[in-house]
């Protein structure tokens, strides 16, 4: 039976599943932070597996938006990339400020949903 983390060590690591990511996201894998976190600790706090859930679930979507990007500018032979790339300016500020603001719920004990985000992890 695993220990029962204090709400101190809940809010935690449930701002670790966030702010991880970005330390994560420099070797293009942002999404091993919360997978770790949820992995271990989705036992133990219920809290903590919310937030790493919910961090996971958009690294994946994040990905997922990527790779069709990428396909976008492959099938019309680089011309996408007008198009691609202010999109992903904008969407990388944007993934930032809710990176952020997910990090200040979790640090506050609050749940945070990540906006346009595919829930593929429960």
């Amino acid at each position: 039976m695993s220990t029962p983390l204090s709400g101190s060590e809940e809010r935690t690591w449930a701002m670790v599943a966030h702010i991880g990511v970005l330390i994560a996201a420099w070797l293009a894998m942002g999404f091993l932070c919360p997978l770790i976190i949820w992995l271990i600790f989705r036992d133990r706090s219920d809290f903590v597996k919310r937030h790493a859930v919910e961090s996971l679930n958009f690294q994946i979507s994040l990905l997922i938006y990527s790779a069709l990007a990428a396909v976008l500018i492959f099938i019309t032979f680089g011309l996408g990339v007008l198009i691609v790339v202010p999109l992903i300016v904008i969407g990388a500020i944007a993934a930032l400020v809710v990176i952020i603001l997910a990090t200040v719920a979790a640090s506050g004990g609050d749940d945070y949903r990540y906006p346009l985000t595919i829930r593929f992890v429960r």
